[in-house]
């Protein structure tokens, strides 16, 4: 009783803007033998685990949906019996096949460099994200071929031929492709004119006579 007269007391020599919902937890505080409002740690002294965090309790429906979420299955090495994988990326009107195997960091695209191939250095650098994202640059060779679309098109989908080769060949470096979204084909394109229309959406100018 004397802690919750002295908590009363502080209280009421308090400012008259406390609201009610702050002097209910303040007696609530006294009830339970504080003095002061307890202090609460911002960090908790004992951090859980990333496997725990993405395990969750397992009482609630939440858990099981965020574990599936969470799950990065890796999948099985496919690899000829050159010891060389394959992968085949689209994007637009573009399709994209690629060859990797062992080697010195070399990017050929269509016979030709992919530095020269791609007009803009935007392209070269599409193409050589996946070895920079799984630090694997200079360490294998690619063979690619790719026909239709455009510069932008092309250029992405080598991207995702070489991300997929990756994938095959080492399976535990989806992970960190997944993380950078370079295994998801961007299914975006153009949407079709429509009759009557100026473009896909745009109308003409309306003119009352």
């Amino acid at each position: 009783m004397a802690a919750l007269r002295a908590l009363s007391a502080r209280l009421a020599s308090l400012a008259p803007a406390a609201s009610g919902a702050e002097r209910a937890a303040a007696l609530g505080w006294a009830a339970r033998g504080y003095t002061s409002p307890p202090r609460v740690p911002l960090v908790p002294e004992i951090m859980p685990s990333m496997e725990e965090l993405l395990r969750g309790s397992g009482e609630d429906e939440d858990d099981a949906v965020r574990n599936v979420n969470a799950e990065v299955s890796i999948l099985p090495r496919v690899v000829n019996k050159y010891g060389h994988s394959y992968g085949l990326g689209k994007r637009k009107a573009a399709v994209a096949r690629a060859w990797l195997r062992p080697g010195d960091g070399k990017i050929e695209v269509n016979g030709v460099p992919a530095s020269e191939y791609f007009a803009t250095t935007t392209g070269g650098f599409k193409a050589a994200k996946p070895f920079a994202v799984t630090a694997t640059s200079g360490q294998f060779d690619v063979l690619c071929k790719v026909k239709g679309g455009g510069t932008t098109g092309q250029a992405e989908a080598v991207s995702l031929a070489i991300s997929r080769a990756i994938q095959h060949y080492d399976p535990p470096k989806r992970v960190a492709l997944k993380v950078y979204n370079l295994l998801t084909r961007d299914n975006r394109e153009v949407e079709r004119k429509k009759p009557g229309k100026a473009k896909a959406r745009k109308s003409f100018q309306w003119v009352k006579r």
